[in-house]
């Protein structure tokens, strides 16, 4: 499986502000020196070293992820703004199969559903799932008059098809097994898992880590094994604790969970949009410090990034 990553901001897309691209501006010119400077190599050896923070971004789109299995179907997790360049991508394909799996309906969740290019494709075949009831109400209220100017009907409506599924039963889409798991958030917030060839991800958006909703909903056997986790690490400890019931956990607590389910790679998602680029850098630092003080030898931690994709 393939794991690609379009928006991986929390609650609201937050773009690189004018002061944090000057602050990067000035962090690496304070890094150069005159050897960097001698050759077209020596340029981009330096661009190359410099730290991930300075050389690139996670970027600022609401989350959007996609898992492609061995037959090239893509499932598309969650429609934030993310979804919008996504669409863009695979209008250009010869494939015009999609399927979308929602979360949730808070609106980080599914404000670029709108503006995805294949809505107006008369080609395109659609397909989307979630357990809550109301799955085609919601959509078309977000796509209604004062709230957005074209609607849902005026979207190859004829060609979308709304599936209702259910907790805790799998079902399989061109050789994929697919189970949702209800989490602990603000109006809910469901899990999904994919599994082919005994490779196990999960999409784990908006989850709060409490204790004692994860004793109550076996939660641990649906995320134990993981090759690959994708994890709501939204807070720092003091922000968790500060925001309980907020419906976001911590990513010192997202360590704990991962490490307890024996989860081979941990990618922090939901990034909180009043961190910068160097604070969610230094929370993977911390992050990984802390797993090696807990003394996991197998745990892999990383940030959930836009662009970048993984092979599982």
């Amino acid at each position: 499986m393939k794991v690609e990553f379009w928006g991986v901001r929390g609650s609201i897309p937050s773009p690189l502000t004018p002061e944090q691209i000057k602050s990067k501006i000035q962090a690496v010119v304070q890094r150069i020196s005159v050897k960097d400077l001698k050759s077209q190599d020596s340029r981009q050896n330096f661009i190359d070293n410099l730290p991930s923070w300075l050389n690139g971004t996670v970027g600022g789109n609401t989350s959007c992820v996609t898992v492609t299995n061995k037959n090239d179907t893509c499932f598309i997790l969650d429609a934030g703004s993310g979804i919008r360049l996504l669409g863009k991508k695979l209008a250009s394909k010869k494939q015009n199969v999609y399927h979308i799996f929602f979360s949730h309906f808070h609106w980080d969740h599914i404000q670029g559903l709108p503006f995805f290019d294949p809505f107006f494709n008369p080609k395109s075949e659609i397909h989307f799932y979630s357990p809550k009831d109301g799955l085609k109400d919601f959509l078309e209220q977000q796509a209604d008059s004062p709230y957005f100017p074209v609607k849902m009907k005026n979207m190859n409506q004829e060609n979308m098809y709304f599936h209702k599924i259910e907790e805790n039963q799998s079902f399989i889409i061109d050789g994929t097994k697919i189970t949702c798991k209800k989490m602990w958030h603000p109006d809910d917030s469901y899990s999904y898992c994919f599994e082919e060839d005994d490779k196990k991800v999960i999409y784990a958006t908006d989850v709060e880590l409490q204790q004692k909703h994860i004793d109550e909903n076996h939660i641990k056997e649906f995320f134990c094994n993981s090759d690959l986790l994708i994890l709501d690490s939204q807070y720092t400890a003091p922000e968790a604790i500060q925001k309980e019931n907020w419906g976001h956990s911590s990513y010192s607590y997202a360590v704990d969970f991962s490490i307890s389910c024996n989860i081979k790679q941990l990618y922090f998602f939901h990034h909180e949009p009043m961190y910068d680029d160097k604070k969610l850098n230094t929370i993977l630092q911390n992050a990984r410090m802390y797993a090696d003080y807990a003394n996991s030898q197998s745990l892999k931690i990383y940030l959930a990034e836009e662009g970048k994709s993984i092979l599982i």
